[in-house]
């Protein structure tokens, strides 16, 4: 039982720090939000956006990742 609560602590550690360095880097990452297929609507009062390719590859990356750590934890 405890063996199983260390490793989701070391998994929750390890993506939490990814958030934070994604969040703290994001503005400088300029590829993210600009990919062809995201909707981004400006006009004078109102800014919409919506990165639906950015959304894509973001799950598809993370989906990856996710399967990693759970064949690795098994």
């Amino acid at each position: 039982m405890l063996n199983l609560l260390g490793k989701f602590l070391i998994l929750f550690g390890s993506f939490m720090i990814l958030l934070g360095v994604f969040l703290a880097y994001f503005p400088k990452i300029p590829v993210l939000g600009k990919l062809p297929g995201d909707i981004y609507i400006k006009k004078e009062n109102f800014v919409f956006i919506f990165p639906i390719t950015t959304s894509i590859i973001l799950s598809l990356v993370l989906s990856l990742i996710f399967n990693l750590f759970q064949k690795l934890f098994k």
